[in-house]
């Protein structure tokens, strides 16, 4: 999958995967939305994001938590 609105740079939040190379983190986005923010309400209160971004964000987070996970006793 392509995740073309997910960057990853050293130099931004410490390397968080962040919308578009802005500095809001993938995690602060999906943290709003867990919290019962709507999309619409989100995209309001931060005119910078477009609804795509928040369609990858989710898209970003099902992807990562489809990866293997082991558990160590």
């Amino acid at each position: 999958m392509n995740f073309d609105r997910i960057t990853v740079d050293p130099a931004i939040c410490g390397g968080k995967p962040c919308i578009r190379g802005l500095r809001f983190p993938v995690s602060r986005l999906l943290g709003l939305l867990a919290a019962g923010e709507s999309k619409e309400t989100v995209l309001q209160a931060y005119s910078y994001l477009e609804a795509e971004d928040i369609d990858q964000a989710l898209s970003y987070a099902a992807c990562l938590a489809d990866e293997e996970v082991v558990e160590f006793a």
